[in-house]
């Protein structure tokens, strides 16, 4: 895969480096506040300017869509916060949203279903409300705490459910990500085209080309994935 195949996309804490990252080829930000806590969602006016310069400079913007730091187990108040801010990133014109909803069982985590429907209906009513043409949707990292039996099933079910891409390491966080291109490539076969598996962290400018060719990758996601003047 050559690299002009290789789209881009570039972790941002809110709008400070977007435009050099947009400037070094990312051609897709995920936009985010607070990295700290690996992301949390950002302003409307952030989310606002940031969509405003990455579309007048040929990118286009993923808002993340989570409440809080931590776990990914949510409330029925914490949804309700989040079904808004899919409203008010849409109305802020982002071309998607990512998010991530698990619940507890037995001592592991599964897959909330229930929650990814209410959020994918907030997601649906957004497109309709704003007239948009669509919205990608990208299920973020929660996906790796899923026990690696019940991570198949979940991109059955994800699938279904109108999801555009999977994020995922592949592999437990801080393992090398070239020790699970063997992991994320019987993840991209499972999924089949149905959605994108979008390999992430640990991925650099300097790593990013062989990363898409051993995972068979059409995308690839950091927050180093571009080098920044």
């Amino acid at each position: 895969m050559g690299d002009t195949e290789i789209l881009r996309e570039f972790c941002a804490e809110n709008f400070t480096n977007v435009p050099a990252a947009i400037a070094a080829g990312a051609r897709r930000i995920e936009l985010c506040d607070n990295l700290a806590e690996s992301g949390t969602t950002p302003s409307f006016g952030v989310i606002e300017h940031t969509v405003a310069y990455a579309h007048a400079h040929g990118a286009r913007v993923m808002t993340m869509i989570r409440p809080r730091g931590g776990d990914f187990v949510y409330s029925e108040d914490e949804l309700a916060m989040m079904e808004a801010d899919v409203f008010s990133a849409c109305e802020a014109e982002t071309d998607g949203i990512v998010f991530g909803c698990l619940r507890e069982e037995g001592g592991a985590y599964a897959l909330d279903v229930p929650a990814c429907e209410r959020i994918m209906s907030a997601v649906a009513a957004a497109d309709d409300a704003f007239e948009m043409g669509g919205v990608d949707v990208t299920f973020h990292m929660a996906f790796d705490a899923l026990p690696a039996a019940a991570q198949l099933p979940a991109i059955d079910t994800l699938a279904q459910l109108g999801v555009t891409r999977i994020l995922t390491h592949g592999g437990p966080a801080g393992t090398p990500i070239m020790d699970n291109v063997a992991r994320l490539r019987e993840l991209t076969e499972h999924a089949a085209g149905r959605l994108i598996i979008l390999p992430g962290a640990g991925i650099t400018y300097e790593n990013v080309d062989e990363v898409v060719r051993a995972v068979g990758a059409p995308e690839a996601h950091g927050t180093k994935i571009v080098r920044l003047a």
